[in-house]
């Protein structure tokens, strides 16, 4: 059974910063792709970040880039999420998920997600 767990959320003023981690299980890790997403109340679920687990290749949204890095350990099957220099933009319920790192972050590249974690970003 295929499992992601996200942790590492929480309150945090802007400015600040935050690691996510997403313990994945069930499945060869380094035969995929780790994305993480966000979805802010009313809005629709946005593409972060995503990592190959077999090459390391990155992709990130403009909105993050330079703020946020994903790295991955797959000694550990973790993959995790460094975000730096926090908005309250940022504020969302960020979700791991399992599929293919495109760059395009199309929700139907990814098969499995977590269940989320709070990220809030106070002014």
């Amino acid at each position: 059974e295929v499992q992601l767990v996200e942790s590492g959320g929480g309150l945090v003023q802007a400015g600040g910063s935050l690691r996510l981690s997403c313990a994945a299980s069930g499945f060869t890790f380094d035969d995929y792709a780790i994305g993480w997403f966000r979805q802010a109340p009313g809005k629709e679920r946005e593409g972060v970040s995503c990592i190959s687990s077999s090459d390391g290749s990155t992709y990130y949204a403009d909105s993050v880039k330079g703020r946020f890095t994903i790295s991955s350990d797959n000694a550990k099957n973790t993959v995790y999420l460094q975000m730096n220099s926090l908005k309250p933009e940022d504020t969302a319920v960020y979700y791991c998920a399992v599929g293919e790192c495109t760059g395009f972050f199309l929700t139907y590249e990814y098969d499995y997600w977590g269940q989320g974690t709070q990220v809030t970003v106070s002014s």
